[in-house]
Formats: structure tokens, C-alpha cells, sequence
């Protein structure tokens, strides 16, 4: 095998821009999405649940990270989960992976929390469309939880068809065979 190449998204982007470009995606999303549900829906807004609805923001997170754990569950033992607390107040979840995993394993891992959450959130809004606006936050907040995933989605999909990706220090590796002499 061989490294056919290598993706940090953090370096090649920076912090900085990474999250002035989740912060556009998350306000685009909202707007689009709420102007739209106020178009499709006439009925008046409800400020009741607002509980839920923080309940909702707190555990999108979490359940994001669980969920790109779900297609690796075959390969548990290349896993390795870490909870770190940044800026001494909010705590996040790292996931790293030991040993090489299929590309389109991996790409499954990156795509299946934005599908079943945003998903989610757009039938909820459907059916109770009197908390469409917490279900436009909710869609916002988690579509730009999802930036790095996407960006990463783009990378590998240029990346061969047997690939293998494997995490290093520096990133992604994407690992093809070499052919045989």
C-alpha cells in the first residue's frame, strides 16, 4: 500500500475559516429553510417547549458523533474515542481510527449523521409546522456541525475505488495498493 494522499482539512483551511464557513453555511440554511416553511405554512408560531427545543441543541452533538460511529461498528477495534473539554467549558468528542477502513465505509460514517439528523428535522417540521423556527435553528446548527464532513465527502469522492483511508497525525491518509510487478 501506498499513501495516494493525505487530507487535514484543519491545516488546509485553517479554524478560522472553517468555522466563518460553517457560521454562512448555518445562516444560509436557516434562512432558506425558514422563509421557505413560512411560505409552505401559515400557521402562527409557538414559543411553548422551548425546553425540548434546548434539549434538542445539547444533544445534536452527541448524537452526531454516535452516529458516525455506526457504520464502523463492524471495526471496533480500530476505534478510539476521546473526550477532551475545550476552552475549559465545552466538552468534545474526537474520533480517531487505528487501522485502515474501507473508503466506502468511511464515507458512510461521514454522510450518515447529516442524512438521519437533517432528515429528521425536516419531517418533525413538517409535522408540527407551529415550531417550524426551532426546527430551522436545529437544521442550521447541525448543517454547519456538518461542514468538515462534507468537505472531507468532496476530497474523498475524487479518491480511487478500492482506497483505504487511515487517520495519522497529519490527517486522512487515502492508501492504495500497489499494483504487482
Amino acid at each position: 500500500m501506498h499513501c495516494w494522499k493525505t487530507i487535514n482539512v484543519k491545516k488546509q483551511y485553517g479554524a478560522d475559516r472553517l468555522f466563518f464557513i460553517s457560521a454562512l453555511i448555518g445562516a444560509a440554511v436557516f434562512t432558506s429553510y425558514y422563509m421557505l416553511l413560512a411560505i409552505a405554512y401559515a400557521e402562527p408560531l409557538s414559543d411553548q417547549n422551548f425546553m425540548l427545543f434546548m434539549i434538542g441543541m445539547l444533544a445534536i452533538y452527541p448524537v452526531h458523533k454516535l452516529l458516525h460511529l455506526v457504520p464502523l461498528f463492524g471495526s471496533r477495534k480500530c476505534l478510539k474515542i476521546s473526550i477532551r473539554k475545550q476552552l475549559k467549558l465545552c466538552p468534545t468528542i474526537s474520533l480517531y481510527i487505528k487501522e485502515p477502513v474501507r473508503k466506502s465505509r468511511f464515507m458512510l460514517s461521514l454522510v450518515l449523521p447529516f442524512s438521519a439528523i437533517n432528515t429528521t428535522i425536516v419531517v418533525l417540521s413538517i409535522f408540527w409546522p407551529a415550531y417550524s423556527h426551532y426546527f430551522a435553528i436545529l437544521l442550521a446548527y447541525h448543517s454547519a456541525l456538518c461542514v468538515t464532513d462534507l468537505i472531507y465527502m468532496r476530497n474523498l469522492a475524487r479518491s480511487p475505488r478500492h482506497a483505504l483511508i487511515e487517520e495519522s497525525d497529519t490527517g486522512f491518509e487515502i492508501l492504495v495498493p500497489q499494483p504487482m510487478a
